[in-house]
């Protein structure tokens, strides 16, 4: 198994840009699940001509690494997407997709020779092109109505601790205390905190803002994911904004 982990492989997919890009406009590391029925059927769609996706890095289910798109060439997986100022994520970015059948086919926890192949390749690009940890992401919070990949089983807390994203600095007695207050909370306050983050905000009705909450807390409360704004995951948005 652990051979499997440490050895990349090339599978090219013909879905990028033809321009190379400057590696300096390279700013984000973007996470996905696959979100097919099989690993067979994620690969073949992500190297078809007709699909128009692709990612730069996939890590398979029994953690192997391929490579489908160079990593100076723009891969199509992040689409419409928004993170402060930055729109149309795929230019500065690389993609990694995580074999996964996802929410609709069965969705399970991502396994330990997964997370060791995405912490080793994760680590590599970080350091090569000076990537943030602000910057490490996952395509749901770049397009929060359209995604909810990697969603609520993604490690991201074990992720932070790699210094690969960021978490809160809020203990689990604490979070736990304010999640039992029934406490009349300011959306747009919390709103604010969202943006700060990176997060964009301009929704037109309450729908897509409590989407946007059902995000956030699959991001960074994973234990309880409801679109409900609590003061748990108001003071988790505080302790963010501080943060940046």
């Amino acid at each position: 198994m652990q051979k499997n982990v440490e050895k990349m492989t090339i599978n090219y997919s013909p879905n990028f840009d033809l321009q190379k890009r400057d590696k300096n406009k390279i700013k984000y590391l973007i996470y996905h699940y696959t979100g097919m029925k099989s690993e067979k059927l994620a690969i073949k769609k992500l190297i078809s001509f007709n699909s128009n996706v692709s990612c730069h890095y996939y890590i398979t289910t029994s953690g192997k690494l391929i490579q489908m798109v160079p990593n100076l060439y723009v891969a199509w997986h992040a689409g419409k997407s928004n993170w402060k100022n930055h729109k149309s994520l795929n230019y500065n970015s690389i993609g990694i997709e995580i074999s996964n059948p996802g929410h609709k086919y069965g969705y399970r926890k991502f396994n330990n020779n997964q997370i060791k192949s995405l912490i080793k390749i994760s680590n590599k690009l970080i350091k090569k092109y000076k990537i943030h940890k602000k910057n490490i992401l996952g395509h749901s919070d770049i397009a929060p109505l359209r995604k909810i990949d990697p969603g609520e089983k993604f490690p991201w807390k074990l992720l932070s601790k790699k210094k690969i994203g960021i978490w809160h600095n809020l203990n689990s007695k604490m979070l736990k205390s304010f999640r039992e207050k029934n406490t009349e909370l300011n959306l747009h306050k919390f709103i604010i905190y969202l943006k700060k983050i990176g997060y964009h905000t301009e929704y037109s009705n309450f729908n897509e803002y409590k989407k946007i909450i059902k995000i956030f807390q699959m991001r960074f409360r994973p234990e309880l994911v409801n679109g409900k704004l609590d003061l748990e995951c108001y003071k988790i948005a505080k302790s963010l904004y501080n943060l940046q």
